[in-house]
């Protein structure tokens, strides 16, 4: 039976450093840390940081960026900045013997949902931009063994890879193993017009999923049918990990213990032990 494990983002637990955060994950249900990735270097410079965890166990599979630009920034150099970066995690999540590196196409850049409504740069050049970032990203990543995954997000934080199957269109055009998709429950529940099918079309292309229930708050304080979602990705035969990305509605360990309770039981019980 397929198995699909928890991970938590790194900034929801309290705690010191990785190992007493991991400590508290594992208490509460959660098999891993997704970490986060800023920019400037600042990642690498983790690395002694990162070497100690992997070496008490600390289990960190994933890195989710967390920068103020990136891979399709209007700016040239920004967006060379952000594949420098990206490329950087990439080395650095590879040596700590993880899984991949997620990034959006941007994020709070633009909107065609506000004013001014039409970007300076037409959707052809949206994609000359992005495919030459992912094809540039994804070589290096098969070079590393990771893999870099694109995450649509929804209308009013970016103008260019809102759903899945845009972000899949991306991955299939760079034509690489290496280059695949990050599902978000939050934002599929905004764009998706059917959360099912988008994910059963997206399959082959599906490396990753981040979860948070429908007002951005940890599972169980929303409106999604988790018991249906995570038997979608069971029948997908999905072996990826579902990586808690949300705010903490209440207090932080009793919010991470609801969220890590809801997706357990909607594992079947073979899956979650």
């Amino acid at each position: 039976m397929t198995t699909i494990a928890l991970a938590c983002q790194e900034q929801l637990l309290p705690g010191t450093n990785l190992i007493q955060k991991y400590a508290l994950a594992a208490a509460l249900g959660y098999q891993g840390i997704e970490l986060r990735g800023r920019g400037d270097g600042a990642f690498a410079r983790r690395l002694p940081e990162l070497r100690r965890a992997r070496a008490a166990g600390v289990v960190m599979p994933t890195v989710c960026v967390e920068m103020d630009h990136f891979i399709g920034d209007f700016d040239p150099a920004r967006s060379a900045d952000a594949v420098r970066n990206l490329r950087s995690q990439l080395s650095v999540i590879a040596e700590l013997g993880g899984v991949g590196v997620m990034t959006p196409a941007s994020w709070g850049m633009f909107s065609r949902r506000l004013p001014p409504f039409e970007p300076p740069r037409p959707p052809a050049g949206d994609r000359l931009v992005l495919l030459d970032a992912l094809g540039e990203l994804g070589e290096h990543a098969r070079a590393e063994g990771v893999t870099l995954f694109l995450e649509p997000l929804n209308r009013y934080e970016d103008h260019m890879v809102n759903r899945l199957d845009e972000a899949v269109a991306l991955c299939a055009a760079v034509g690489v193993p290496s280059v695949r998709v990050v599902a978000d429950t939050f934002h599929m529940n905004i764009e998706e017009d059917d959360v099912h099918r988008a994910l059963r079309a997206a399959a082959p292309y599906l490396g990753h999923v981040q979860v948070s229930d429908s007002n951005r708050y940890q599972p169980g304080a929303g409106h999604l049918d988790w018991p249906a979602l995570v038997r979608t990705l069971l029948e997908l035969d999905y072996r990826g990990w579902l990586a808690l990305e949300c705010r903490l509605r209440g207090d932080p360990v009793r919010a991470l213990q609801q969220a890590a309770t809801v997706l357990r039981h909607a594992l079947p019980r073979r899956a979650a032990a």
